[in-house]
């Protein structure tokens, strides 16, 4: 099970002080917070993509690029990338490149994501959002998985004998999952191609990511990848803990009151009764986010939003300490139960082995005392590998 954290970038006053920070501040913050989470254990930090205010993480890549310089074993993901309004062919350059830098700590999620008046600044129409989606992924994919690619689409200029460079990290490139909220269209996609499902269900009840994930499953199942319950779930969740339930309730409603994502709605209580968000003790945390697994089946990844809606740095990383101190208990938990066939979060290490099993696999077995007929250079006629230039030779 992953577990890890994801923040959208906003840039958002603090409603105790009035004070807002600069965008600066919130660039450096969540280097700050990638760091912190490696350091308590978490498996993966994702980081947002907007390109509006109040938020800053317009480039993805640059920041997780610099996250990687200092960082030793974390998975750095997205939240979203926005399949939508990239240019696919600058997607795939930019993640194979973080993908070697990483040395393949590297996946990514794609999405729509964006809010409308953020589609014409990037010569998109909203209206079209869903067929962007589709277009440039099965594009995306093509770019990564074939040597010279020739394409013609409805949303971009065609492709004659194009080649990336660089070629994906060991020739795999990494893994996707799909976010989404509410839209079946991106469910089927993660299915169809066997990719993972992310339902970041920070806004809707229980009952509707039920209901998500249960039809990625069933189509996921139908396209051939195995049964319903090895597809590759992931969902985001939020908390905010003090070691007094009541402490936590108090410090955290003025902040949940005026949050960019949901404020000026429901009430904090309202909102907790009906989504994820948990606000109260640690236990309190633990025992709700375990209770995911009820609704959902067994899954392979949780992230967290922490840092949103103007909490000071210091409270965020008080946060991430109390996170640390529950961690063994929700592994343990996530562990308990879990049938041996459900899979775990895919990782650039275990797609590099099924590739290798995979080729191994379709590879024509050789007599014993024979031997492969080698491949030789055109120009020196001479095989490129020493044992069978030996037995060339010995004959």
């Amino acid at each position: 099970m992953q577990l890890g954290i994801f923040s959208v970038g906003d840039v958002t006053p603090d409603p105790t002080t009035g004070r807002t920070p600069s965008e600066h501040e919130r660039i450096k913050a969540a280097v700050t917070l990638a760091k912190k989470a490696e350091e308590i254990g978490l498996d993966v930090f994702a980081t947002g993509e907007h390109h509006n205010p109040p938020f800053h993480p317009s480039s993805p890549t640059t920041l997780l690029g610099f996250i990687a310089a200092q960082t030793e074993r974390i998975i750095l993901s997205t939240a979203t990338t926005l399949i939508t309004t990239n240019d696919p062919v600058k997607i795939a350059e930019d993640y194979s490149v973080l993908q070697h830098l990483a040395d393949g700590r590297v996946d990514l999620m794609m999405g729509r994501g964006n809010t409308g008046p953020v589609y014409p600044w990037f010569g998109k129409d909203i209206r079209d959002g869903i067929g962007l989606a589709i277009e440039n992924y099965a594009l995306l994919r093509r770019l990564w998985r074939e040597e010279v690619v020739n394409w013609e689409g409805k949303f971009r200029t065609p492709l004659q004998g194009f080649t990336l460079a660089p070629r994906p990290l060991d020739g795999v490139p990494p893994f996707v999952w799909h976010g989404s909220i509410r839209s079946p269209e991106i469910a089927e996609q993660a299915a169809y191609y066997g990719d993972g499902f992310f339902h970041n269900n920070i806004f809707w009840t229980m009952s509707h990511t039920k209901r998500m994930v249960n039809l990625y499953r069933r189509r996921f199942e139908h396209h051939g990848h195995g049964p319903a319950d090895t597809a590759i779930v992931g969902l985001g969740g939020q908390f905010f803990m003090r070691r007094n339930s009541q402490d936590a309730v108090n410090e955290f409603r003025p902040y949940f009151d005026v949050a960019p994502v949901y404020g000026y709605g429901p009430s904090l209580e309202e909102f907790m009764a009906e989504t994820p968000l948990t606000v109260g003790s640690p236990q309190q945390v633990l025992e709700r986010t375990l209770s995911f697994t009820g609704e959902v089946g067994h899954y392979q990844r949780q992230l967290f939003l922490v840092d949103h809606a103007g909490l000071p740095l210091k409270t965020v990383l008080e946060q991430l300490d109390l996170l640390g101190e529950i961690l063994p208990d929700l592994r343990k938990g996530y562990a308990e139960g879990r049938p041996a066939h459900v899979p775990d979060a895919p990782t650039h290490a275990s797609l590099v082995a099924a590739r290798d099993a995979a080729v191994a696999a379709t590879e024509p077995e050789v007599p014993a005392g024979s031997t492969r007929p080698a491949p030789v250079d055109d120009v020196t006629g001479r095989s490129p590998y020493p044992e069978a230039t030996e037995v060339e030779a010995a004959r």
